[in-house]
């Protein structure tokens, strides 16, 4: 008796198991978790030697990972995870150059692809945005992309990071989804 109670319990349960998969989707059980990590900002210009920090151009900065994320959440079958965890890590280190340390920070917070970026000041005049991501554990990358903008702006680098996104980075992680 309690062994076809039990097969009772388990036939009516694998129909709303199946439900569930069903409705979920093909998307949600192939979903990539993403980390973004703040854009580092590589200062050669001759203003940033002699001036220091720009007020106006580190909210500049501060703003480019919360907007990539943003964009990143609405391509199908990609979600953003919170790098709060290793957020002073990342900020202490030059994720450009330290020896994949993005990956590890990424992978310790349950992301399967790492985001890193670098706004390139050569001048008030010429700065490149750059975003590059690597898949955590193969370390290999997924996608990149590099824009060139004129004029250190609010609008410039708002400009910049959109066409970087929309005619690269969304493109890239399309296909490799």
């Amino acid at each position: 008796m309690c062994r076809g109670a039990n097969r009772f319990r388990q036939a009516r349960f694998f129909p709303v198991v199946l439900l569930a998969l069903v409705a979920a989707g093909p998307a949600a059980a192939a979903e990539h978790k993403i980390a973004v990590f703040d854009f580092q900002l590589i200062d050669s210009s001759l203003q940033g030697s002699m001036q220091g920090k720009d007020a106006a151009q580190e909210a500049r900065l501060d703003r480019m990972a919360p907007k990539l994320r943003d964009d990143i959440a609405s391509v199908d079958g990609y979600s953003i995870v919170d790098v709060g965890p290793v957020e002073s890590q990342a900020d202490d280190a030059n994720l450009q150059s330290c020896g994949n340390c993005a990956l590890k920070f990424a992978g310790e917070v349950g992301a399967d692809i790492a985001v890193v970026g670098t706004v390139q000041k050569v001048s008030n005049l010429i700065l490149n945005i750059n975003a590059y991501a690597f898949d955590v554990k193969s370390g290999k990358a997924v996608a990149r992309g590099s824009a060139d903008i004129r004029s250190n702006t609010d609008e410039s680098w708002d400009r910049g990071l959109r066409y970087l996104f929309e005619n690269t980075l969304k493109k890239q992680l399309e296909a490799a989804h």
